[in-house]
């Protein structure tokens, strides 16, 4: 497949930032069974709050801007959701704003300091309605990390894409980079959070180092059900193509093909394997032991950056059926 990098910058950011909200959430749950200390209600959780928001805006824009005529999005986005109940699409567009609107409020709540507690739990939890609140966009975040990642699984015909490895890959990436955003954002505001979220970014980024291998394993050994004799509807053992049956490119050569060597893809993998894996979690193990406000935000900024790698690569290494018919020009 042809990578759009709209899609690319769409779902690297907004996975980043549920996966920093969610870290937000369980910092403040950690705080409120004094396992951490107390965080400021402004210049952290609405800080971050915002950040998330932000995150959220840019993923919104670049998805904007995948439109054949973005200048419909305003004046037609409605009917992008009127499939829900067959589209996983649809899905996602519902439930990336009803997250944004958690966020949102549970950004204000906290910046108007409503935030005593309503009730306690065991004598130990006390809840407030921040709490309720993070608790739901949680669940949202979740349920958009499915919708997100069940746009591509639910493809069949694509089966580098038709796994449950790649949720499991959408989800670990966004928590790992989301955690590891987070320690960055505690570093440069001064909180004593940096380890707390860092160990919980390293064991993220493990995960996701763990499953996102399986998953190009087993995209190497996938036997695609089309083959040349199936796609031309002849059943001779030798079948060699020669043309394409025009001389210049169209649409379906443009979009369905990324154009690359394999040279080129063996390069972006082993670059978004060092960047999104290796190096972040060397970073935030000497960040530990060094104390530094800059290794976390240097780890975060390496480990976004081999993101857009690996999304790139995810959308390349998937191979369209359709390519059987255009392989050579001619």
């Amino acid at each position: 497949m042809h990578p759009a990098f709209s899609v690319i910058f769409l779902t690297t950011l907004i996975g980043a930032a549920q996966g920093m909200f969610m870290a937000l959430v369980t910092g403040q749950v950690y705080s409120m069974a004094n396992l951490l200390e107390p965080q400021d209600n402004v210049t952290f959780y609405f800080a971050g709050s915002m950040i998330t928001l932000v995150l959220l805006g840019g993923g919104l824009a670049a998805a904007v801007f995948h439109l054949g005529k973005p200048s419909y999005f305003l004046t037609r986005a409605w009917r992008g959701v009127t499939q829900w109940w067959t589209s996983w699409l649809s899905r996602e567009l519902i439930a990336l704003p009803a997250f944004m609107l958690l966020v949102a409020l549970y950004g204000v709540v906290h910046y108007m300091g409503w935030t005593s507690p309503l009730f306690v739990i065991k004598g130990v939890i006390p809840v407030d309605i921040s709490l309720i609140i993070g608790t739901l966009g949680v669940l949202m975040a979740i349920v958009l990390y499915v919708c997100t990642a069940m746009i591509y699984v639910s493809l069949r015909f694509l089966q580098e894409w038709h796994s449950s490895l790649t949720v499991a890959n959408f989800i670990l990436f966004g928590l790992a980079s989301g955690f590891t955003l987070t320690a960055a954002f505690s570093a440069w505001s001064g909180v004593d959070l940096v380890g707390f979220y860092g160990t919980w970014a390293v064991v993220f980024t493990m995960l996701a180092a763990i499953t996102r291998g399986f998953s190009m394993l087993r995209n190497r050994r996938i036997k695609h059900k089309s083959t040349m004799r199936s796609a031309l509807g002849i059943r001779h053992t030798k079948i060699t193509q020669r043309s394409m049956g025009f001389m210049g490119g169209s649409f379906n050569t443009r979009e369905y093909f990324h154009g690359k060597s394999n040279a080129t893809l063996e390069s972006v993998r082993l670059f978004f394997m060092a960047c999104v894996f290796a190096l972040p979690v060397a970073l935030l193990a000497a960040s530990n032991a060094m104390e530094s406000e800059y290794l976390p935000i240097l780890a975060f900024l390496l480990q976004y950056i081999g993101l857009l790698a690996e999304r790139w690569y995810f959308f390349a290494e998937a191979k369209h059926p359709q390519n059987l018919y255009y392989q050579t020009v001619g």
